[in-house]
């Protein structure tokens, strides 16, 4: 049997209210993640390592530093017929823009007929993890199932923030029900602390994709949402299949980062989905060459240590540091720096993520805070020892206490 003809579109069209003021001036797949990385980059380099180089990003809120990145970054080969395209809203089908992720598709339905695939993968761009999407749509054509959803474990308590997954009593293969954000889930049966949650991942037979987003778009009552609206309604015409990301065996995994999944939705959540990275063994490796993480950046300088000297030291420690970073007689401890942010003399950075082009002052503190792009820490200024200070300059300070600094402000003394 020949391979099937295999179409990928990831929905990066999201506000990302929750992550403001990371989103105050970029969509929410375009924010910098892991130093070097956006998090578009994570959704790209699993559908490429999968085999599939034909893939559409369908862009819409405040897109144009996210059309950049992959229009510098992700480009393949014409000669092979392969691409990543950018595709922003187009108002094809009526004066209004998309009113949810289903009426993104319907509205560029040009795109599945120009390229007519068998399969349509369908993904968001704004969730850390490593998945090889071939062994779910393997699994999605044996099933003989028009839609596959995959599905992750998360613990019970944040069912509500989650589409969730009720396996089919006679078939785990199966979906027999499904909860948009339910408030009163069930656990499973076999770990009654977790839930089924849906990773916003889904497989289509395309056929079946173009008629189901074509009949939402003449529902006026519709959320013409993926999650909210297309999957509930196979669901409900028993046609709908699960896939278990726990299974998912990707190429250089660790028993310790294995089935890893983030959703970084909040700012604490971003923040913690970096911390994951700078441990000695991190929960989530970016170091696995066998399933490598693609972004755009080259070109630039090596990181640079200086001042070996006792009364200034310049060192990192369970630190990332991105190239073009220059640590000048200043300490950085458990924090990500990204290129071109400079770390002066006698300054501390801790337990923080640094944008590109931060610059912190001498004898300036950062703690457990995030510093939007070209910030600039003033000399003796301090950022997240004090929260009541932090606001009152405008900051935003998150209920477990993380600092964020929006993109080029200027912090005083």
């Amino acid at each position: 049997m020949a391979s099937p003809r295999v179409l990928a579109i990831v929905l990066a069209g999201g506000e990302g209210k929750r992550l403001m003021p990371l989103t105050m001036d970029r969509a929410k797949p375009a924010v910098p993640f892991g130093g070097i990385y956006r998090l578009i980059d994570f959704a790209l380099s699993n559908v490429v390592n999968s085999g599939y180089l034909k893939i559409v990003v369908l862009t819409q809120y405040k897109s144009h530093s996210l059309d950049r990145h992959i229009a510098k970054t992700w480009r393949m080969s014409n000669l092979l017929g392969n691409y990543v395209a950018p595709v922003p809203a187009q108002q094809r089908v009526g004066k209004h823009w998309f009113l949810g992720s289903a009426d993104a598709v319907y509205q560029s339905l040009n795109l599945i007929d120009d390229e007519r695939p068998d399969i349509v993968v369908v993904v968001g761009a704004d969730n850390i993890y490593r998945m090889d999407f071939s062994q779910m749509v393997s699994q999605h054509i044996d099933s003989g199932f028009p839609l596959t959803v995959a599905g992750i474990r998360q613990p019970l308590a944040l069912a509500d923030q989650f589409g969730v997954i009720q396996a089919d009593k006679d078939n785990p293969h199966k979906i027999g029900e499904f909860l948009e954000k339910p408030k009163d889930a069930q656990g499973l049966v076999d770990s009654p602390n977790e839930v089924l949650a849906s990773m916003g991942n889904y497989v289509f037979d395309a056929d079946a994709l173009v008629e189901a987003v074509t009949a939402d778009a003449k529902d006026d009552s519709s959320k013409h949402d993926m999650g909210g609206s297309i999957v509930p309604a196979f669901v409900n015409d028993g046609a709908a299949g699960l896939y278990d990301f726990t299974f998912n065996d990707v190429p250089g995994a660790t028993d310790r980062d294995r089935s890893y999944w983030r959703d970084v939705g909040s700012v604490d959540a971003f923040y913690e989905a970096n911390q994951d990275l700078i441990s000695v063994f991190p929960v989530f490796n970016l170091y696995n060459d066998d399933w490598p993480l693609f972004t755009g950046y080259t070109g630039l300088p090596p990181a640079k240590f200086v001042y070996g000297h006792r009364e200034r030291l310049g060192h990192a420690l369970d630190s990332l540091v991105s190239p073009g970073v220059i640590v000048s007689g200043g300490e950085v401890v458990g924090s990500v720096l990204s290129p071109g942010t400079r770390v002066n003399s006698w300054s501390s950075v801790r337990d923080s993520v640094l944008f590109d082009g931060v610059q912190v002052g001498r004898n300036s503190t950062v703690s457990r805070a995030i510093l939007d792009k070209y910030v600039v820490v003033e000399e003796g200024a301090q950022v997240g020892l004090d929260h009541d200070q932090d606001r009152e300059r405008g900051f935003t300070v998150t209920e477990s206490g993380i600092t964020v600094v929006p993109k080029g402000m200027v912090v005083k003394r």
